[in-house]
């Protein structure tokens, strides 16, 4: 009979409120699903809505292998004004009349931030300089640089522009890879155009494979207690796929490897009756777990 942690475990992807953190949400999943297996992939700042993946029992095992390289978000920059965070919610540090920026200066200063650039992150995030959070030294005052960092921004696209007085306000989609802060598009953006900028607006719309499609509101969440996909759906929606035997997926939940077929990276073997059994990586001659999904005590 499969363990009951087992039944249980699997991934749930919110679409977060405005204002609430990601380890709010996490505990409020904890009261939900009455269990302090709960963790998270991917932090949302309390300004931002959309996608958070959270993984509940046993699947908090996945988040940290889950490929989330990819994310997709929708935005609006203003331009203007830069602040202290460089968000809504920050000080105003300068002021600019941006009505005089054209089109075509905003298209150019966007393409400049396309592709594989190097950003430097915001002072609030949650980088760690000698040892602490870049956002609780910023609190405190102090002062310090951050290194640029390499990011790959595939697609920023300025949706709409509306001129209000002295602001322009630009509704952007963005896909870029893991590690880049649009809040930081924002500010470069501004910076590069002399007027100054920052974020007004963040919705995160999709994190790797997972989308707005499959997310639901904690509210949703907490009428009908139900995980967006249970741990083996999870396992095959994020990972390649390798069919094994049911003697293969003894062999292999039992802490014993498999013979390699030449798949690169991680993989999920699943046994005849769709149940992932584990995920797997190849090194010479041996196929070997990174993570048994079912170990034979649970089986």
């Amino acid at each position: 009979m499969a363990d009951e942690s087992i039944e249980k475990a699997g991934l749930l992807i919110v679409d977060k409120d405005a204002g609430i953190t990601s380890h709010d949400v996490v505990s409020r999943c904890r009261k939900i699903f009455n269990t302090r297996r709960v963790g998270h992939a991917g932090t949302l700042d309390p300004m931002a809505t959309g996608v958070l993946v959270i993984g509940i029992e046993r699947a908090t095992k996945l988040l940290g292998l889950l490929s989330l390289t990819t994310k997709s978000y929708t935005a609006t920059i203003r331009l203007g004004a830069s602040t202290t965070t460089d968000d809504r919610e920050g000080e105003t540090l300068t002021t600019a009349d941006a009505s005089g920026v054209t089109d075509e200066q905003i298209a150019d200063g966007v393409a400049a931030l396309t592709g594989d650039i190097e950003q430097v992150p915001a002072k609030v995030s949650a980088i760690k300089v000698d040892g602490r959070r870049a956002h609780a030294l910023a609190r405190t005052g102090a002062e310090f640089d951050l290194k640029p960092r390499p990011v790959t921004v595939s697609r920023f696209d300025v949706l709409d522009t509306r001129r209000e007085g002295e602001f322009v306000d630009l509704d952007v989609a963005v896909d870029c890879s893991s590690g880049t802060y649009i809040r930081s598009l924002a500010r470069d953006l501004g910076a590069a155009l002399g007027v100054g900028g920052h974020l007004n607006a963040l919705r995160r719309t999709a994190v790797g494979p997972f989308t707005l499609e499959h997310a639901r509101t904690l509210d949703e969440v907490r009428e009908d207690g139900e995980l967006s996909l249970g741990i083996d759906e999870a396992a095959k929606i994020s990972f390649p796929r390798r069919d094994i035997s049911d003697d293969e997926a003894e062999s292999i939940s039992q802490g014993r490897w498999l013979t390699p077929i030449g798949m690169k990276g991680i993989y999920v073997v699943v046994d005849p009756h769709e149940r992932a059994i584990a995920l797997v990586q190849e090194k010479g001659k041996r196929a070997s777990s990174v993570m048994v999904v079912r170990p034979a005590t649970l089986r």
